[in-house]
């Protein structure tokens, strides 16, 4: 048996305490094991008086402990003094949460052990177990209880037919593209505190999505849109005020193309909303208002640069908002008719994702800085942010690299903006190799806050000595209506020479390599991505592409959103200019390729369709150039399981390290060792 000797000098004693001392406090740098692990606040609701906050929790399954899937989803609950207890955890998916009128519980929607279908519960707020209040015959999408608490309003899908049903099961399994598709219906039903009554249709035309009652309880207002098609929902959907004691419309608002949130007044005579300026407006972002009874719609801000993102009623004349403003975030008030806009939240805190009020006044929301994932906070009397959750507490053990916002100009005299992570353990007047991260949309925007993830490499990048940046290119949000259409039109134009002008700027300031640059980005930035590995491959050293655009073309005629393309992006159809779009096509430059590129992509994306990669690929592979495609089987537009996240974060850092710091050539094995750290 191994004994520990005895420790009789005091100067030796005093020695191993500080070993251990050091041992016990060693931080860790990130690597993709720690970035899969994160939790994440994905939605709040503060109590009606204002002293709780329910939030839900997502918790990521992790590989090789847990069966693969997408992130659990619990409910827990918070106090304003900052005591958290879990309500619904475990293996769960919750769902839009909401406190009961009465405040004596929490309501959400979920498919627990038994149920046919995804229902209503309430759990009450001093605990107990969940009870069932609302079933359908098909998954609840939505629902809102009336404020007197005596109905409860939801949105849920038409069931297929049953004979459609049976001759699935024979085999007969034919799909008829975008016909036949199934409508999200409103209904609403009677509600006694405890369950709700006999549920009837509100046969309004149309697919109906969220909704939200007056404070009278006798009106509903609901976005329509024409049909359940992504694009319509996007581009189409209408603010529809119902009568739902007489299944019919009272009146209809022409909120121009996209469209956010909408609430009522608590006087009930004006609704807000968050809309765009116009049908070519590439966001919703602008805080308007009108006569409940019907109207034009006024902009209570039309000179903010910014796009608010959220709001709630303070008074019956007075609105808080949520705004995005650059690479930060703003909260502010403002009366209804436009005047006396006052700041709210001081400067220079968290980046604020979601708010929601109280009736005493309490202000909850979700946050995060560059130090921490999105958390749970209130606004303390001064504005300031005050953090109540910490659900990666482990995150105090790793080693965090400086993160900073950097301003630099485009060659044609445009401002810009974009955060940068330094190398983790930076050494002055070293240059290092840089990971240029480029966000989609381009309706998008990153933000001086938490930027680490299972696609964006971040803190994970910086621990392996690279400096990552993430550009805020012309287009993006954050700005105002005028800068994000700066892009429009012109595919891969000025919008796409930022990200080489952003280059050249770290460039300049000692801290990039030129020559070891590499680019990535998913969607829009996967379009990116493709044009530095071929029209920019002069400029890239390695290209890391996401269910990316390489065919402008082919891309029109395979996505679910052409129409929102034409509107806010393209601002023509293919056919106006088909050697155009050509032009701004990757593939089309594929043969002065030298960037060695990996692509990956989900094979059930309905937004970017998987044959975008593979026409790149295809093309590079025939051109002899070296590149490399991933399939995730089941994902879409972005990947979900915790496996194919893991997966995409190894083989993403894999391929950098190989290419900008590694011997290059050939590329790595295929092979991942997903046990490592």
């Amino acid at each position: 048996m191994n004994r520990v000797p005895r420790v009789t000098s005091p100067l030796l004693a005093l020695v191993l305490v500080v070993v251990f001392a050091a041992g016990a406090f060693a931080q860790e740098a990130f690597t993709p094991h720690h970035v899969a692990k994160i939790r994440t606040v994905a939605q709040i609701a503060i109590s009606p008086d204002g002293t709780e906050v329910a939030y839900v929790l997502a918790v990521p399954r992790i590989p090789f402990q847990d069966d693969d899937g997408p992130a659990w989803t619990e409910l827990h609950v918070v106090r304003t003094d900052g005591q958290s207890r879990p309500y619904v955890t475990g293996a769960v998916n919750v769902a839009n949460v909401r406190w009961t009128p009465d405040g004596r519980g929490m309501a959400f929607l979920a498919r627990r052990t038994g149920d046919a279908t995804r229902s209503l519960y309430v759990v009450p707020r001093d605990g107990g177990e969940a009870r069932k209040v609302l079933a359908h015959t098909t998954d609840l999408v939505s629902y809102e209880f009336s404020p007197d608490g005596k109905q409860v309003a939801f949105v849920a899908r038409d069931a297929a037919p049953t004979e459609r049903a049976d001759l699935v099961r024979r085999g007969f399994s034919q799909e008829i593209f975008e016909e036949g598709l199934l409508f999200q219906r409103l209904w609403v039903a009677p509600f006694d505190g405890r369950t709700s009554g006999t549920a009837r249709v509100v046969n309004v035309p149309g697919h109906a999505t969220s909704i939200t009652w007056n404070p009278a309880s006798t009106r509903l207002a609901v976005l329509y849109a024409p049909t359940a098609l992504v694009d319509d929902d996007l581009m189409e959907k209408k603010v529809h005020v119902i009568d739902p004691a007489m299944g019919e419309p009272v009146t209809k608002f022409n909120n121009p193309g996209k469209i956010g949130q909408v609430a009522w007044s608590p006087d009930g005579t004006t609704l807000a909303m968050v809309s765009a300026a116009d049908i070519n407006d590439p966001s919703e972002g602008r805080l308007m208002v009108a006569p409940a009874t019907g109207g034009a719609l006024r902009d209570l801000m039309p000179s903010y640069n910014a796009h608010v993102r959220a709001f709630a009623w303070k008074d019956a004349n007075t609105l808080v908002y949520m705004a995005d403003e650059g690479v930060t975030s703003a909260i502010g008030d403002i009366r209804k008719d436009g005047t006396s806009p006052r700041a709210v939240m001081a400067t220079g805190g968290p980046v604020v994702v979601a708010i929601d009020r109280a009736s005493n006044g309490t202000v909850a929301l979700i946050a995060n800085t560059p130090a921490h994932p999105s958390e749970v906070y209130v606004l303390d009397a001064t504005g300031a942010p005050k953090r109540l959750t910490d659900n990666n507490p482990w995150l105090t053990t790793m080693k965090m690299a400086k993160q900073e916002v950097v301003s630099f100009k485009a060659r044609d005299g445009v401002a810009l903006e974009g955060i940068l992570v330094r190398p983790l353990d930076e050494k002055p007047g070293q240059r290092y190799p840089l990971i240029l991260t480029v966000h989609g949309g381009p309706e998008a925007r990153d933000v001086n806050g938490w930027v680490t993830s299972y696609s964006n490499p971040g803190q994970m990048g910086a621990a392996q000595g690279f400096a990552v940046f993430y550009p805020n290119y012309r287009g993006s949000t954050g700005k105002g209506v005028a800068f994000s259409k700066l892009g429009q039109g012109e595919p891969a134009g000025k919008e796409f020479d930022d990200l080489v002008d952003a280059v050249d700027h770290l460039v300049t300031t000692g801290l990039v390599d030129r020559a070891k640059v590499g680019i990535t980005g998913g969607s829009y930035g996967g379009y990116a991505s493709a044009w530095g590995a071929t029209y920019y491959t002069e400029r890239f050293a390695a290209s890391v592409m996401f269910v990316g655009i390489s065919n402008n073309v082919s891309k029109v005629g395979t996505t679910d959103i052409a129409n929102e393309e034409f509107h806010v992006h393209a601002l023509k159809r293919p056919w106006d200019d088909w050697p155009f779009l050509l032009e701004r096509s990757p593939i089309t430059h594929v043969a002065k390729s030298k960037t060695p590129t990996l692509i990956l992509h989900g094979t059930a994306d309905p937004r970017v369709n998987p044959t975008q990669s593979l026409e790149l690929y295809r093309h590079m592979k025939l051109h002899g150039k070296t590149v490399r495609l991933v399939w995730y089987p089941g994902e879409g537009h972005g990947n979900a399981r915790a496996a194919s996240r893991l997966d995409y974060s190894l083989r993403l850092m894999q391929w950098m390290t190989h290419y900008l710091k590694g011997p290059g050539g050939a590329p790595p094995p295929a092979d991942i060792d997903y046990r490592g750290r």
